[in-house]
């Protein structure tokens, strides 16, 4: 009996080796886990909030850039401000996470708000530290081009 036992246990494990699937490099370097399904960063994301248009690419070493205008500007025109070197920052395991920019002692979050607790919450959020921690700016925004 304890063979018949042991026989089964071994081939169920057998089986749920083979048909496992392995989650692909991409996903798993450039995604933030939502339970057990996964949603891509995107590499280029361009957001409007009410004062600006905003564009954050990712960069070939892995950080961030980001790019703004005032929202009335064309995307094509010289940005107004550009800060390299942006990181991701995982918030919780629901999904949410944001992208952190230093400026001469200024902090610019770019919020991406899968989670929230309510469903008319908009996508983004940018806010803006001031060098003593002061929040100085807080804009919901919408994805222009994702």
């Amino acid at each position: 009996m304890i063979k018949y036992l042991l026989l089964g246990a071994f081939s169920l494990a057998q089986f749920s080796f083979a048909y496992a699937k392995e989650i692909p490099n991409d996903l798993k370097t450039n995604s933030v886990s939502l339970h057990s399904t996964f949603q891509k960063i995107p590499k280029t994301v361009i957001i409007k909030t009410k004062k600006f248009k905003i564009r954050i690419d990712k960069q070939p070493n892995g950080k961030y850039l980001y790019q703004s205008w005032s929202a009335n500007a064309k995307i094509t025109a010289k940005p107004s401000m550009i800060i390299s070197d942006g990181e991701l920052i995982p918030d919780g395991t629901g999904g949410n996470y944001y992208i952190n920019f230093n400026n001469d002692g200024h902090s610019y979050q770019v919020w991406r708000n899968y989670l929230t607790d309510s469903a008319k919450k908009a996508p983004y959020t940018l806010v803006v530290y001031d060098t003593n921690d002061q929040e100085i700016v807080r804009q919901d925004g919408q994805v222009v081009k994702n």
